[in-house]
């Protein structure tokens, strides 16, 4: 997935690259990030061992000695962020996201059968609102390059869809942490690249029959592109006001 993200970040720079060439887009890059606001929009995926679901459900008594099933480690995820440069170090802004993922465990067959593995269909997705840390490194790149660093929260809907149970869905708190860089390509877009470290869990089956919970957390790997829009230009008070 990620292979595939490049060349389309790239295709979609080459309009804003020839309206520089043109003169349209003829500016001078700025260090500063005071008031520059942005939409980066992402896709990626998560590693997420969920060794806790799975040690817990084979510990159980009717469960010991079974073979387990296929384990799952992640799954994709995709971000869009909306944010806005108060400072020229801190940025404020509201990242959508969701994750989905489908884990398998295995249980007992009914009459001396061999055990089956019953598939569990798990999603998220939220708002979270956080403040990132940020710079200019213009040296870097064509037109410099803006790493970041931040820490975001905000209410999740994850669920869980046990094979022939209903659907179970559960509103929690997120928590991420988040590094990342944007390779600014023009003035205008870029290439962000970023890694989120994620707590994130739902429940599996019905309250009156846990089976334990799942994790959609762990870490997030994510790339994807940036548009970049220019801060307001200061204009002076009226003579006459």
């Amino acid at each position: 997935m990620l292979r595939r993200l490049l060349p389309l970040a790239l295709l979609l720079s080459a309009p804003a690259a020839a309206q520089d060439h043109d003169g349209y887009g003829d500016e001078d890059v700025s260090t500063s990030l005071d008031g520059v606001g942005r939409i980066t929009i992402q896709g990626g995926w998560r590693i997420t061992p969920n060794k806790t679901l799975y040690d817990g459900w084979y510990a159980r008594p009717a469960n010991q000695g079974l073979p387990r099933a296929r384990e799952v480690t992640g799954g994709p995820t995709v971000t869009a962020s909306f944010a806005y440069a108060i400072s020229d170090l801190l940025e404020v802004g509201i990242d959508l996201f969701g994750t989905k993922s489908r884990l398998y465990l295995n249980e007992p067959g009914a009459d001396g059968a061999p055990p089956q593995a019953r598939q569990v269909d798990t999603l998220g997705y939220g708002a979270l609102i956080g403040l990132r840390f940020q710079t200019v490194l213009p040296g870097i790149g064509p037109h410099g390059l803006v790493p970041f660093a931040g820490l975001l929260t905000g209410p999740t809907l994850t669920s869980s869809e046990r094979k022939g149970e209903a659907l179970q869905e559960i509103t929690t708190q997120a928590w991420m942490g988040n590094v990342g860089a944007t390779l600014r390509l023009t003035p205008r877009w870029g290439i962000t690249a970023d890694y989120r470290l994620a707590f994130l869990r739902g429940p599996v089956g019905p309250p009156t029959g846990r089976v334990g919970s799942f994790s959609l957390g762990g870490s997030w790997l994510s790339l994807g592109v940036t548009y970049s829009f220019p801060a307001e230009p200061s204009r002076p008070l009226s003579g006459g006001l």
